[in-house]
């Protein structure tokens, strides 16, 4: 199972590689996967040239054909004006329009302030919903303060699950699909029936 996380920060080191390990690190715990990231930052060049010319360079090909070719995808963005980062989207633009139909997604951002959250909501969910990826319910996304604190925790764990429920391959099932397939597989055998088991004759007890 193949997991392709797209990281869109610009810094060196940059939170949003650090929420996009930590994302990528808790759906390996659930469902283990071959995780490769890519970079968008270092691919700047030649999205800019493919924009113009309709051609991409070697190593946009590259991270073109591992996301056509993902089981799963990870997206984690900055916020720059209350939006997914120009050229995060511009990576996104230059995939073929059909790379992402019916593909698992966890939308992530990262910011400087709780304000930009919605984020999530107005501009990652749209995006993806218009590329035909299916988004899992549970976004993230970790302003400076949440950064060491529980619920950022939570929401990671939530939404690495919600992704690996979508994945291939065998997981340990919930407790909810057991107990489903407990009562499915129980026999109910009318009471008449029973009683005649018992009996040595055979025949149901007057």
């Amino acid at each position: 199972m193949k997991l392709v996380v797209v990281s869109a920060g610009l810094s060196v080191p940059s939170s949003t590689r650090l929420l996009a390990d930590r994302l990528a690190a808790a759906v390996d715990r659930i469902a283990p996967a071959e995780v490769q990231v890519v970079e968008v930052r270092d691919l700047a060049v030649e999205i800019a040239h493919h924009l113009t010319s309709g051609f991409p360079g070697r190593a946009l090909a590259a991270a073109q054909d591992a996301v056509a070719r993902a089981d799963a995808l990870i997206v984690v963005t900055p916020v720059f004006s209350a939006s997914y980062s120009g050229l995060f989207k511009s990576f996104f633009d230059v995939l073929d329009k059909d790379a992402l139909v019916g593909k698992p997604v966890l939308i992530a951002a990262t910011g400087g302030s709780a304000r930009h959250s919605l984020v999530l909501d107005h501009a990652l969910r749209p995006l993806f919903s218009y590329l035909r990826a299916v988004v899992v319910p549970t976004g993230v996304y970790a302003a400076s303060e949440d950064w060491g604190a529980e619920g950022l925790d939570r929401r990671i764990e939530r939404a690495a699950g919600e992704l690996a429920a979508l994945l291939p391959g065998d997981r340990p099932e919930p407790d909810s699909a057991r107990s489903a397939k407990a009562r499915d597989a129980f026999e109910v055998v009318p009471f008449a029936q029973q009683l005649a088991a018992l009996s040595p004759t055979g025949a149901p007890a007057a």
